[in-house]
């Protein structure tokens, strides 16, 4: 059993706490939280010891999880790196491509296991559809939040948009070749509004927007492909799949053949595969544990953090351009 302990007790963290409580993978040893009212009252609600330092807690567990405010990420994977010790940490990764950069030198063969929390990665939805994804040429992303000001504290590209950032690069199996973005800043410093299109260099073409200040919640993809249609709900946690081939599924009730302008026939089916009714942050927690035991690479990799976080500051920085041709125009 791996003894891990939790950095960080905000809204997130206590998530953290509750699943890794669900988890017989792990000992909880228990968290650090620099405001002590807070650390008295999470350590009251769940029962968990706080301890008294970073320092001391790092020195107690094999795993840190380090769910605190983004611009922390940097200095407690450093103190975690220099105790040897496994990290999971919440997305962003870091806050800077500067400190990425830093990073990917420092973990160069340390044995350490590093795992990002890009949590849509296991959500049900996604994971029912990802066997159905071969070579994906059009997609389409809508994440769009009610306002809520935790988080405004970075763009929306940081705070939300990357979410669909590592999904894109998880399927994509190319390089970015070309971004054009346009946002608005409203209620904070920096975009509350952004939309981004990215171009793949094998000709894969993306439409993303984020928004943290719609009237209602949504978090949907749609993905294009020569033989398939696929539509991702990761708020409702569903997936819906229509497909064209050559012949029909007998074991598909919803299959029949069509007639397509060029005379041929295809055949189309509607499918609506099961999605497992789990928790994806505790999904992502408990395969992190069997990377550790098991040896092997995380789902999520430091990499695919840093990967992500490119392009969310090459999206921002396309934004920033946009805004400043409307200024001078």
């Amino acid at each position: 059993m791996l003894k891990i302990g939790v950095l960080g007790t905000g809204h997130l963290g206590k998530i953290h706490l509750k699943c890794i409580k669900n988890i017989e993978k792990y000992e909880l040893v228990g968290f650090y939280d620099p405001d002590k009212a807070t650390s008295e009252a999470v350590a009251k609600e769940f029962a968990v010891p706080c301890f008294e330092s970073m320092q001391a807690l790092m020195e107690a567990v094999d795993v840190v999880d380090i769910v605190t405010p983004t611009t922390h990420h940097f200095e407690c994977i450093q103190a975690a790196l220099k105790l040897h010790k496994h990290i999971f940490v919440e997305k962003p990764v870091v806050a800077t491509m500067e400190e990425a950069d830093l990073l990917a030198k420092e973990t160069e063969n340390t044995g350490v296991k590093i795992q990002v929390g890009h949590v849509e990665r296991f959500n049900p939805a996604f994971v029912s559809a990802a066997p159905y994804i071969t070579k994906p040429k059009f997609i389409e992303v809508h994440r769009l939040a009610v306002f809520n000001p935790r988080g405004t504290d970075v763009p929306v590209e940081l705070d939300l948009m990357i979410h669909d950032l590592d999904i894109l690069l998880s399927i994509v199996k190319a390089d970015v070749s070309h971004i054009s973005a346009s946002g608005v800043a409203i209620v904070s410093p920096t975009a509350d509004i952004a939309n981004a299109r990215v171009e793949f260099a094998n000709g894969t073409v993306a439409n993303i927007t984020s928004s943290r200040l719609s009237m209602k919640n949504m978090r949907k993809m749609r993905i294009f492909q020569n033989d398939a249609y696929i539509a991702v709900d990761f708020l409702d946690k569903s997936t819906e799949i229509v497909r064209l081939s050559d012949n029909t599924d007998p074991q598909n009730p919803l299959s029949f053949p069509i007639d397509l302008p060029n005379g041929t026939h295809k055949h189309l089916s509607f499918d609506k595969p099961t999605c497992l009714p789990t928790n994806a942050i505790q999904e992502e927690l408990s395969t992190f544990a069997d990377a550790i035991n098991n040896d092997t690479q995380p789902k999520v990799t430091l990499n695919d953090g840093i990967k992500a976080l490119d392009l969310a500051y090459r999206i921002m920085e396309a934004v920033d351009e946009s805004v400043r041709k409307v200024v001078d125009c």
